[in-house]
């Protein structure tokens, strides 16, 4: 298996339905063509991938949902 961390989000999507693009396809309720044209999700599917594999956003699309910074507390 390789490092989850060089899969790219629509490989960990697929992943997390059971690795068939045609399952993560009926969920989304598109076509498996559709989804063999994706290099990346699109951003207006994000959510609903989201929400269908439980993979989070940061990790399906981490270019439009970067992970959180800490805060600076400026009164230190």
């Amino acid at each position: 298996m390789s490092d989850p961390d060089e899969k790219n989000g629509l490989e960990l999507a697929v992943e997390a339905v059971g690795g068939q693009a045609k399952k993560l396809a009926t969920l989304l309720e598109i076509t498996p063509q559709a989804i063999s044209q994706w290099k990346q999700i699109p951003s207006d599917r994000v959510i609903a991938v989201e929400r269908i594999t439980g993979v989070s956003r940061r990790f399906l699309r981490p270019d439009l949902h970067p992970p959180e910074l800490p805060s600076v507390d400026s009164a230190a």
